[in-house]
């Protein structure tokens, strides 16, 4: 029997901690608790736990900058919990690297399932693929989850990673909107299917010689994206 991987739990309300703990341990997580942000950083950082659930807003550390100083030094999946529920908020978390986003109140079953679906899209992308591909001279590397071109490396944000990601995999397939959202983003985000134009936007600027006609990254107006590699043209 596999053993389930140690989740850690950050919020200033205690009671919101035993209570996630309590679903959690019910279904067989080991839980470590946080109350402020300094301690988040110490326990991620020494106990290295499976999963994070972070609450946006807590003392001594924010955990906006718990978010992305965990997000520079590695990959640990991160679920946003917050009262916060604009879609700046949440596209805010989501860009620093945050695998999901639950707003309070909320469902402990439903966050309990959200732990589970985030650790099986977590464990699919480190079985599957190879650790890099190269396009010319554009190089994705899935290990240490950065681009480079001409081995000079390139600075994305997590999104756009995840999307590039989900492109050059399979390249020559069309991902609508809704199926990047799906596939980069881990969840359909409702009414945000827009923000993945504006994501690749960014992308292009980053990663194509001339953005404005791009060779890589591909519009398939009324469809959505495709990833074009230049050794099959």
């Amino acid at each position: 029997m596999l053993t389930k991987p140690t989740i850690l739990v950050v919020d200033d309300d205690r009671k919101t901690v035993e209570l996630i703990c309590m679903y959690l341990e019910k279904d067989g997580y080991f839980v470590l608790p946080a109350y402020d942000g300094r301690q988040a950083l110490y326990l991620a950082r020494n106990k290295q736990p499976g999963l994070i659930i972070l609450d946006l807003m807590l003392p001594r550390v924010d955990g906006l900058d718990v978010c992305r100083i965990l997000r520079s030094e590695s990959r640990v999946p991160i679920i946003m919990l917050t009262a916060k529920s604009t879609e700046d908020d949440k596209l805010v978390g989501l860009d620093l690297g945050a695998d999901d986003y639950v707003t309070k109140p909320f469902s402990p079953r439903e966050l309990v399932a959200r732990v589970r679906a985030v650790l099986r899209r977590a464990n699919a992308q480190e079985d599957s693929g190879p650790a890099e591909i190269r396009c010319g001279d554009l190089v994705v590397d899935f290990v240490r989850h950065e681009a480079r071109i001409q081995e000079e490396a390139v600075h994305l944000t997590p999104k756009e990673f995840s999307i590039l990601e989900t492109l050059i995999k399979q390249p020559g397939r069309v991902f609508s909107r809704l199926e990047l959202l799906e596939n980069a983003f881990g969840f359909d985000y409702g009414g945000f299917e827009r923000t993945v134009d504006v994501h690749v936007m960014n992308l292009r600027k980053k990663i194509e010689p001339d953005p404005s006609e791009p060779k890589f990254i591909q519009t398939i107006y009324g469809l959505g994206y495709k990833f074009e590699n230049e050794q099959d043209l």
